[in-house]
């Protein structure tokens, strides 16, 4: 039988003529990201060897124990992975030992999911978030994308010191987030535990400090901390890490924090079905296990850093020391036009203007072969 529209159903077609066109985007899902990611490495069309020396990747490569535990589950591909990430929350308790417990800790893939679950689970139209720029620009972005107001307090000139008098002030009755990184990307400085101490006891309770630390790891500086001691404290606090630097595994994109229990149950409750996949989580879990390659990186970070303080200082070159795998220069020419010279030497760098690091350029720390064909590329673009 023909299908005869009834009496109402017709008045709706009719109406549908005359109604006025309803936006049904949101807004605040509409605007421009700035945020333009690291490129990937070219081909060389002379056969000249690339130094990728622009997204902080680990120059040693991944760790020898994440890439046996990909190994052992590649036969199992055809089957899903863990529903959840018990196993590696698990590994991460035992990593950080007692009194650290599986509920402390909640995963994503990438530190930067892990900063859009917590943007997600915090931030809606009409609240706001506070950043310190120059700084990783997904803050404002995730934030942005909930339809929050996002407050940049500039951290301080010469040395990138946190505003703290200015931050704190900053905070009102529609705060909930406070996005801060130790050591920082891209300018390298890093927040005394005195002053973090200070921040978390003046915050009201409804403000969420976001202590962003994925290059701890890399830091020497005995009054750096992490977020750990006030996580096991329950104080309003986020640690957010990845297995992209000291381990070598960017490419597989997982990522972590650990906060109070109640905050990751919360925020776990956005976790779909099958989260983190077979390979990454594997993989994650065999790189806690690898002691052996974290302290390599470390030791070659660490070294190196200090090559490159030595050979910058004896060239005409503006510098920052870091506590991160990279440097911040400020060449003399523009960024972009620095970026084209390197690479035309060989070597990959990062302009940070979009970070808001006017006329600066990031430059990962490398092996000493990496070090000195950047340094040898600086010699050429300087002179």
């Amino acid at each position: 039988m023909a299908f005869k529209p009834s009496a109402i159903y017709k008045h709706k077609l009719l109406m549908s003529d005359t109604k006025t066109n309803i936006n049904i985007f949101k807004s605040h899902l509409t605007i421009k990201s700035d945020y333009v990611g690291g490129k990937a490495k070219p081909h060389s069309a002379n056969g000249q060897k690339i130094h990728k020396l622009s997204s902080n990747e680990n120059l040693l490569g991944s760790s020898p124990k994440a890439l046996q535990a990909i190994q052992d589950c590649l036969h199992k591909l055809n089957e899903y992975p863990d529903q959840t990430d018990i196993r590696l929350r698990e590994a991460l308790a035992d990593f950080y030992g007692t009194p650290m417990t599986a509920d402390h800790f909640f995963t994503g893939n990438s530190g930067s999911e892990i900063l859009e679950l917590i943007a997600r689970a915090f931030l809606d139209p009409g609240l706001e978030a506070i950043i310190a720029s120059p700084t990783f620009m997904p803050y404002r972005l995730f934030s942005e994308k909930m339809g929050a107001k996002v407050i940049d307090i500039p951290l301080l000139a010469p040395n990138f010191d946190l505003n703290v008098a200015e931050v704190l002030a900053a905070v009102n009755e529609r705060t909930r987030l406070l996005f801060l990184t130790s050591p920082n990307n891209p300018t390298g400085s890093y927040i005394p535990t005195e002053t973090l101490e200070y921040i978390l006891e003046a915050l009201p309770s409804h403000v969420v400090l976001v202590l962003d630390e994925v290059y701890f790891q890399f830091t020497d500086q005995g009054d750096y901390t992490t977020a750990l001691p006030y996580a096991i404290k329950n104080k309003n606090i986020i640690g957010v890490n990845s297995f992209s630097k000291a381990y070598g595994l960017a490419g597989l994109r997982v990522g972590y924090a650990y906060t109070h229990p109640d905050f990751a149950r919360y925020i776990r409750q956005l976790h779909r079905p099958f989260l983190v996949n077979a390979l990454s989580l594997n993989a994650a879990i065999g790189a806690l296990a690898d002691s052996a390659f974290l302290q390599e990186t470390v030791n070659l970070v660490q070294s190196e850093r200090e090559f490159l303080y030595e050979e910058l200082d004896q060239r005409p070159i503006q510098y920052w020391k870091s506590q991160g795998n990279f440097v911040l220069v400020k060449p003399p020419i523009p960024p972009k036009d620095f970026e084209a010279r390197m690479l035309e030497q060989g070597v990959m760098v990062r302009p940070v203007e979009n970070f808001g690091a006017k006329g600066c350029v990031r430059i990962t720390i490398g092996t000493r072969e990496a070090n000195k064909a950047m340094l040898s590329a600086l010699d050429r673009v300087l002179n």
